[in-house]
């Protein structure tokens, strides 16, 4: 079994960014089938563009744009991929980084699939500085990542303790084409809308409307990345009211205009 050292991933780096005890990567993936590997350090794979599939010995997982997971190092696993343009953002850490922010690996073992948008959208920014890649850098990623980290440990520490409703919400809140109201959300969770709309904050970490506004900007933000679709088509299928209310959303969680971070990702 192949072993892949500090930094190594299979495929074309468009860029690789070393900071103080972490790689960071923007690669596109080349090969149709990588066999059975592990790395070195545990690490995060965020896919941008195209399919995956990757499987480990006790799950796979079919791989889309603004899937992210992260593996704890010594973690086996083989990946497929199709025959199309698939490029993967990958954040490897090494132990010296743990150790100075007092983070336990052994909170963080396996392999985890992150659905949580507001890690996402952590993760986005993460990637938004890379690309900026100035004197600040350094500091705003080991931020996000530690804001990563700390709510991946607060979501399965609540895990026993949650009400049904919260994973029966996680679960509305995904899919594609649903009313995004509060009368309807609890209509459909049978509890009164007062108490969804007090409750949320302390099972989710935001408020509601925040939180739906995430799952959009995040497709969003993989929909721009693909440069498949025109600023209408983006705002018709991530469900925002018009051009100027996508903009302005996106402009206050990134700080860039869509065609701004496009100028500057590429």
């Amino acid at each position: 079994m192949n072993k892949l050292k500090t930094g190594e991933f299979y495929g074309t780096h468009y860029q690789k960014s070393a900071f103080e005890n972490l790689i960071i990567t923007d690669t596109e993936y080349t090969h149709s089938k990588v066999d059975w590997h592990y790395h070195e350090n545990p690490y995060f794979t965020y896919l941008l563009q195209g399919k995956l599939f990757e499987s480990n010995k006790k799950e796979s997982y079919y791989l889309e744009p603004g899937n992210l997971l992260f593996h704890n190092w010594q973690d086996s696993h083989y990946n497929i991929k199709p025959p199309e343009f698939t490029r993967g953002f990958h954040i490897e850490l090494n132990e010296n980084w743990f150790s100075n922010f007092d983070i336990q690996t052994t909170d963080f073992e396996g392999s985890i699939n992150l659905q949580n948008p507001i890690i996402k959208n952590l993760m986005n920014q993460v990637f938004i500085e890379t690309k900026i890649n100035d004197q600040y850098s350094n500091l705003s990623i080991e931020s996000n990542l530690i804001d990563i980290f700390n709510t991946i440990k607060e979501s399965k520490k609540g895990n026993q303790k949650k009400p049904i409703w919260v994973s029966q919400l996680k679960e509305l809140l995904i899919e594609e084409k649903i009313d995004y109201s509060l009368k309807s959300l609890s209509s459909k969770l049978n509890i009164h809308p007062i108490h969804l709309s007090r409750e949320f904050n302390r099972y989710f970490g935001t408020s509601l409307g925040n939180y739906i506004r995430l799952i959009k900007l995040n497709k969003a933000f993989h929909l721009l990345l693909s440069k498949k679709f025109s600023m209408t088509e983006i705002c018709y299928q991530c469900g925002f009211y018009d051009q100027s209310h996508f903009i302005s959303n996106f402009k206050k969680t990134y700080n860039s205009t869509p065609t701004k971070f496009l100028k500057n990702i590429y």
